[in-house]
């Protein structure tokens, strides 16, 4: 229920900043902007550096396999056109152009923080929103140190043939939160999880995404028995098959152990306040 109640809190973060949400419409571009991100950061208890440039993003996109020089460019320079990123003004070393990202990139950021670690604090009965609050400065090597550990992890970036079908493609992974935020009731016995009728017209509109590429989408996907409809006509409910759902939730839960991972270890190192008893 917390993996459903995740999908449709980031379902309704792509409605609210449709553009702003499209630096992760895809896997590549989400993993893309993750090493932004960890490069801007950095995180020196790590032994990462702050400091983002574009031949620094593309070759560390590259060296982690995320997508081609080439791709990773032309992503760069998206990011400027958009202004997710400028370049910094003065810097110490002008044969560097530093990056800074913007707010623009920052804000969906903070609420994909709060929205994770909130969830988190939800399953364990933790404070860990309540901790960033009161030590904001841990923001920043908190989203490295999520940013290299989503990097370096394989079963986040390829947990299965349906899951990379849907993340892989522009706008997919919104799709397919959606899906996963409309079951309402599930039992892991049962082979099928009806999540009822969808209207295709609303959710291309939705997300951004062509008919003709949605409904290649579905195909593909029902030719793989990850979901498929019960019955004919407008009113036909969705289901979505156990499989389809386990490589969500256990990317979910890949995903989760990272962030609770780099929490714990950026809470660890701030001072323990100790109360002062006065003494009479």
């Amino acid at each position: 229920m917390a993996m459903r109640d995740g999908a449709r809190a980031m379902t309704s973060l792509f409605i609210q900043q449709p553009r702003e949400s499209s630096i992760f419409a895809s896997q590549q571009r989400w993993l893309m902007a993750q090493a932004g991100f960890a490069l801007f950061y950095g995180c020196p208890a790590l032994g990462k550096q702050p400091g983002l440039y574009s031949g620094r993003l593309v070759s560390t996109i590259v060296d982690y396999d995320v997508a081609s020089r080439n791709t990773a460019a032309v992503f760069m320079q998206e990011m400027l056109a958009y202004r997710f990123v400028k370049y910094r003004e003065n810097p110490p070393d002008r044969r560097t152009r530093l990056l800074d990202v913007t707010e623009l990139a920052l804000d969906p950021l903070r609420k994909w923080m709060h929205l994770h670690l909130s969830l988190l604090d939800h399953l364990d009965g933790g404070a860990r929103v309540a901790t960033l609050a009161g030590n904001p400065a841990i923001f920043a090597s908190l989203e490295a140190r999520i940013g290299y550990g989503i990097l370096e992890n394989q079963r986040v970036r390829n947990p299965g043939e349906a899951f990379n079908l849907f993340t892989w493609a522009n706008a997919g992974g919104g799709v397919m939160d959606y899906f996963i935020g409309r079951i309402q009731e599930w039992s892991p016995e049962a082979e099928k999880i009806d999540i009822g009728p969808i209207v295709a017209a609303d959710l291309c509109r939705t997300f951004m995404i062509s008919k003709t590429h949605f409904k290649r989408l579905m195909k593909r996907a029902s030719e793989m028995g990850s979901l498929g409809f019960n019955g004919t006509g407008p009113g036909a409910g969705l289901w979505l098959s156990q499989g389809f759902i386990d490589e969500y939730r256990n990317y979910q839960a890949e995903k989760f152990a990272i962030i609770d991972a780099a929490f714990e270890a950026e809470a660890a190192a701030l001072p323990v306040v100790r109360e002062l008893t006065a003494i009479p």
